[in-house]
């Protein structure tokens, strides 16, 4: 994976957590166009790059709520991930849950159709 691999937590801590969330959830929007079976491999990278982002997040998280509900999410971010099939379902639950960690992010919700 090269998209992301040169962000270091200094710049990623630079963002306010809703930003943080919403880059994150750019990337699941991403992944959101690739469910169909010839984009298996895509979609793998754009999940790769949900997960690195989301360790990011984690790692700069400053209130332990926060880091834990992250946590939490994570384990539907990874189970995507390792699924060889599109789940598309599970990906719009998971988005949805996302983006319902923030007021800021929680706000696109209807625009993602999710």
């Amino acid at each position: 994976m090269t998209q992301h691999a040169g962000l270091t937590t200094d710049r990623w801590r630079q963002f306010e957590h809703p930003q943080r969330v919403l880059m994150i959830a750019n990337e699941m929007s991403r992944a959101t166009r690739l469910m169909g079976h010839e984009d298996a491999g895509s979609r793998r990278l754009a999940y790769e790059r949900v997960l690195r982002l989301l360790d990011l997040t984690v790692a700069v998280a400053e209130r332990r709520s926060v880091r834990r509900e992250l946590l939490r999410w994570r384990d539907l971010a990874a189970a995507l991930y390792l699924d060889d099939a599109a789940q598309p379902d599970a990906h719009r639950a998971a988005l949805r849950a996302l983006l319902q960690q923030t007021p800021d992010s929680a706000s696109q919700i209807s625009y993602l159709g999710c």
